[in-house]
């Protein structure tokens, strides 16, 4: 695999490799996977002899044999018969060896893993739109062949009882035919069990469809959200996004319900409205007329229902926004108090949603009231003019053929009444789109680094006269930094707040590309690299770090899941974390709920330095890490940093200074720039914002004996 993803400029990492359980060798299930994961195309087949010829010359195929090894097969010669496969071990000037199906056929049962460089971006992420969500609904090729022949078989079963009850009437009462009357019986009996079955079958067609459907979407929806650059969930609400991004559901289910059976439907008017005209031509025209009345009064509202119908939306997203905001501060607003307060805001909400719906059902009551008249006229009407076409003779239209033309003109008029309200709907569908359109055509982050280059790292990193400046603000966050950091070195970085130090992480990090200036990394430009390689590169630890529901394991090895037990216990012990995991009830696989309650913050901050650790990173990041530690946590981490930091780029944020006095250099910001640059002892003596900022910070060692002088420095400290 490792090979083959050579070939085209990849690099797999074996540590992101996972069996799956109960396995021995790899499956091509597993390493497609794998590969999926690390940015490729990939499909794990089975393959038979003749369909070699056709895949191989594309690019390298892995084969899987028997024995749990692997070859490459890299060409084919259709007039021998033989294949090319070459052995991945083997130096790069080996010939490859030639293999017929005999030979092939005693080490290999037909497994195959498909690789390719990912396709490309416009191919891979087409605009989620309703054009596009109909695509998805339309690959089901087989499914909607099936739909269409049970549609169509149904349709003509619809004709037939009209037909035969036609006859009955106009025939067999007539002529008091028994033997004819238990004929039609029969047959009539023959059709109702044939259109039960085929209405079973469309019914379950149509399930299907939805189903599968909806896992697609499901898939492209969450793949588009987790790949939207950070800064958009930092400006919007959780909640906003979770209402905005469920409204795909109700698209979904318009498209496989409401809108795909109205068109079944049409497909039964197109059979049956021409045997309506047939039947007798003046009823026919009496429902056309009325339908076509009803489509036009409802699309006369259209244009205002839809201008209500965006009020409810907005009220809508914005109490979904009031509900996620107070769910995910829910620790504030207990500790505050303030669930009044939140109460009120969720009260008046749900009441400016509450008004504009009064508004579009006082809107949307009017076309139903108009409809209504010409829906019964439609139906009331035809029978009222049938009878009278029945007794005056007229054309020869008898009882039976009115009957027969009731039965009928239902299920004639029933579509085209639902293509007007389809048509209504549409508009909130649209709507529907559009809010699932805001979230989901955002550009996402693997825009602007598909592709790209994946070195390996030593860890140099140099800014060279950067500027950045955040969205909606005029005061650039840097101005024109620059410095540059040897591989392996420890970079502290200390400024008052609001100084660019979280500023120059995001950046180092690919959270924000839009700046001027270079970044690099080891002379590689930081926007030239691939972000999914950059970021696994890195270790990163924040100062409130969230820890996924599961166990202890689970969340140490979370960035790496091929590894073992052994590998987190290493990771937790270099953390400081192995003495408190050892006293949990289960140990490493105690479980941790969501928002681990059941564990200090102390201990979540440990466990999330294990995790960046277990990665084994070039370039290690400690936002703020210690700052929810105890003092003893603190001081038995900052004991390891010099073991964290053995063989590493590590760089340090912290208004903590006293734990930067090792530090190989301490950068020292100030409103967005660069004021000096150097170690401890040399920045005491040269830069006066340091130096003001260590004195701050350790005035107490000056005030022994003052009794509680020492409180202000204190406070000071969380700044």
């Amino acid at each position: 695999m490792m090979a083959a993803a050579r070939y085209y400029g990849l690099e797999l990492d074996s540590a992101d490799f996972r069996l799956g359980q109960g396995e021995t060798f790899p499956t091509a299930a597993a390493l497609s996977l794998w590969a999926q994961n690390s940015g490729m195309w990939s499909r794990g087949l089975r393959l038979r002899w003749r369909h070699m010829f056709s895949v191989a010359g594309a690019g390298p195929v892995v084969l899987l044999f028997n024995d749990g090894s692997a070859g490459l097969l890299i060409g084919a010669n259709a007039e021998t018969k033989t294949v090319f496969i070459r052995d991945p071990r083997a130096p790069e000037a080996e010939p490859p060896i030639p293999v017929d199906e005999m030979r092939l056929a005693e080490v290999w049962s037909g497994e195959v893993v498909l690789l390719r460089a990912e396709r490309s971006q416009e191919k891979a992420d087409p605009p989620f739109t309703l054009r596009w969500l109909a695509s998805v609904v339309l690959k089901e090729k087989k499914h909607l062949r099936d739909l269409l022949v049970a549609s169509l078989a149904i349709s003509v079963l619809t004709i037939l009882p009209p037909l035969l009850v036609m006859q009955t009437v106009d025939r067999v009462m007539v002529h008091h035919s028994y033997s004819t009357l238990f004929l039609i019986a029969v047959i009539l009996a023959t059709m109702v069990l044939y259109e039960t079955l085929l209405g079973f079958a469309r019914r379950l067609i149509i399930l299907v469809v939805g189903i599968r459907t909806d896992a697609t979407l499901s898939l492209q929806v969450f793949s588009r959200l987790i790949r939207l650059p950070l800064d958009y969930f930092e400006r919007h609400p959780a909640g906003e996004t979770m209402y905005k991004v469920s409204q795909v559901n109700q698209v979904r289910q318009f498209i496989t319900g409401k809108l795909m059976t109205t068109i079944l439907d049409l497909i039964t008017l197109a059979v049956l409205l021409p045997f309506l005209f047939w039947l007798n031509a003046t009823l026919a025209w009496i429902v056309v007329v009325c339908a076509t009345i009803i489509m036009l009064i409802i699309l006369a509202f259209l244009r205002p229902i839809r201008v209500v119908f965006g009020k409810v939306i907005t009220a809508e997203t914005l109490k979904q926004a009031a509900l996620g905001e107070t769910i995910f501060g829910i620790k504030t607003v207990k500790a505050l108090a303030i669930e009044p307060q939140r109460k009120a805001l969720w009260d008046e909400k749900t009441a400016e949603v509450g008004k504009w719906r009064m508004e579009l059902g006082k809107l949307s009551n009017w076309p139903q009231t108009l409809v209504t008249p010409i829906e019964r006229f439609m139906y009331m009407g035809t029978i009222l003019v049938g009878a009278y076409l029945a007794l005056s003779d007229e054309g020869g239209f008898q009882i039976g053929s009115m009957f027969a033309f009731m039965m009928l003109s239902q299920r004639v008029s029933q579509p085209l009444v639902g293509l007007a309200r389809l048509i209504e709907e549409w508009e909130e569908v649209g709507a529907s789109m559009g809010q699932a359109g805001e979230v989901l055509n955002r550009p996402l982050e693997v825009d602007a680094a598909s592709g790209g280059l994946r070195p390996k790292f030593a860890g140099a990193v140099s800014y060279e006269d950067v500027t950045f400046t955040y969205a909606g603000t005029k005061i650039p966050a840097l101005d024109r930094v620059s410095f540059s950091v040897p591989a392996g070195t420890t970079l502290g970085l200390v400024g008052r707040s609001g100084s660019g130090k979280s500023t120059i992480t995001r950046l180092l990090q690919g959270i924000n590309r839009e700046y001027s200036g270079f970044l690099k990394i080891d002379g590689a430009d930081l926007r030239e690299i691939n972000l999914r390689h950059l970021r696994s590169s890195f270790g990163v630890v924040l100062q409130e770090n969230f820890l996924f529901r599961g166990t202890i394991r689970d969340n140490i090895l979370s960035g790496r899941p091929g590894l073992t037990l052994e590998d987190a216990i290493r990771a937790a012990r270099l953390a400081g974390a192995e003495e408190f995991i050892e006293r949990m009830p289960n140990g490493y696989e105690t479980w941790v709920e969501e928002g681990s309650p059941n564990l200090s913050g102390g201990q979540r901050q440990r466990l999330a330095i294990a995790r960046a650790l277990i990665t084994d990173p070039r370039i290690l990041i400690l936002d703020e890490a210690t700052s929810a530690l105890d003092p003893e946590s603190e001081a038995l981490v900052n004991a390891n940093l010099k073991r964290i930091a053995r063989g590493r780029t590590m760089v340090i944020v912290t208004h903590r200074l006293s734990s930067l006095v090792d530090c190989d250099q301490i950068l020292v910001l100030d409103k967005g720039k660069v004021i000096d640059i150097g170690t401890h002892s040399a920045l005491l003596e040269k830069c006066a914002i340091y130096r003001t900022l260590w004195n701050q910070q350790n005035r107490h060692m000056f005030s022994e004996g003052q009794g509680h002088a020492a409180l202000a420095p204190t406070l000071l400290q969380g700044n």
